[in-house]
């Protein structure tokens, strides 16, 4: 069986090295997504564990699709009676980007014709109430070629189910986990949060330290498929638990807001991992090593700032910040996301490397500070 993971623009890295963990064989990677060879089984292992994918997706099929007619011919010889009963429902949506066939309407409806009438010819009738279990069909238009998949997550799965309030452009917990794995998480090495906001950092930190699995406490779409047995996914589960340690790294968030320190402490509560970070309200200008002479690593999303008047505070916000870490921390390494291109000019140094990654549609730096020695 052919499965797509979907991910954020520039995860597809670290994406493809935990498909390499659990063992399968990568096909192909596109920029957002990455097409491997796996068991059935494997759509319950991957919706369960992968932290840095935003969907899990069967690939029906492949194929060039200059015309309409195509389309619907290629996509009508497709087993979609091997997934899809008689009673189920399976809405289409999708995307196309660079091709001929551009239209977004005009493709979801001759597909939705075209599996109609695959599932017409092996069940033999003509109207499908659409009352069952429901398979959402997913189609991906790029340079002419598409491709046809069901989703097998449901909601995305950067929706941990831990976090149920948030500010207006929260960091997703799959580019937390991302930034967490890029910093290198070390047992001797404590990991803060200055700006930890509703605690999402902090969380993905603590997960990863104690090894549980970030979807272990929230449901698939897959789950009502009829592909496997249902215990797949209670093994898959089991195991995943039975793999839960105490987190030995020490984890610290604090921001300057008590509203905020005291809904990220609620959601670490939900998520199981509470008691492995202390929460502390404190101004980011006024930071310092929680532990004295500790080695450190900080890994952060300051505010980015909108609009104009929220920029200039923002910029003089990183300013001092920067002022405070290089006279507080000065030997730490630092991570920090922001969708300012002028961050290094006002946080008053250069990284050692910058990466470019996504949260959601927000294109932002991942600026990386790598000096530990003094």
């Amino acid at each position: 069986m052919q499965l797509v993971a979907t991910c954020l623009f520039g995860l597809e890295g670290l994406l493809g090295e935990e498909i390499d963990n659990l063992g399968y064989k990568r096909i192909e990677t596109i920029d957002g997504r990455i097409t491997f060879e796996a068991p059935a089984e494997a759509i319950a292992v991957c919706n369960i564990r992968l932290r840095t994918a935003e969907r899990v997706f069967i690939k029906l099929g492949s194929f060039k699709a200059l015309t309409f007619e195509q389309l619907f011919e290629s996509t009508k010889a497709l087993p979609w009676a091997d997934y899809i009963g008689r009673e189920d429902m399976f809405p289409v949506k999708g995307h196309s980007i660079r091709s001929k066939l551009f239209s977004i309407p005009d493709c979801q409806k001759i597909i939705k014709k075209a599996i109609v009438m695959s599932l017409s010819n092996k069940y033999g009738i003509k109207i499908f109430p659409e009352t069952g279990v429901k398979y959402q069909i997913e189609f991906f238009i790029l340079n002419d070629v598409a491709t046809l998949m069901i989703d097998t997550s449901g909601i995305a799965l950067h929706k941990r189910g831990y976090r149920a309030l948030a500010g207006a452009a929260p960091l997703r917990e799959t580019l937390a986990a991302a930034m967490v794995k890029l910093s290198r998480m070390r047992e001797n090495v404590i990991i803060c949060d200055p700006f930890c906001g509703s605690g999402t950092i902090a969380i993905e930190a603590a997960q990863i330290a104690c090894n549980m699995a970030p979807g272990i406490y929230r449901k698939f779409a897959a789950e009502q498929f009829g592909l496997f047995d249902k215990s797949v996914w209670i093994t898959e589960r089991e195991k995943a638990k039975s793999e839960i340690r105490p987190a030995v790294t020490k984890i610290f968030a604090s921001d300057i807001d008590a509203e905020a320190v005291k809904l990220a402490r609620d959601n670490a509560k939900k998520a199981g991992v509470d008691k492995y970070i202390e929460f502390s309200v404190e101004d980011a200008i006024e930071f310092s090593s929680p532990i004295p002479d500790a080695r450190g690593t900080i890994v952060t999303n300051p505010p980015y700032g909108e609009r104009m008047g929220e920029i200039t505070q923002v910029r003089q916000l990183y300013k001092a910040v920067g002022a405070n870490f290089k006279n507080k921390v000065p030997f730490w390494q630092m991570y920090i996301i922001t969708s300012d291109e002028e961050f290094e000019r006002h946080f008053g140094r250069r990284s050692d490397k910058k990466r470019v990654l996504y949260n959601g549609m927000i294109k932002c730096n991942l600026y990386q500070f790598f000096k530990t020695k003094k």
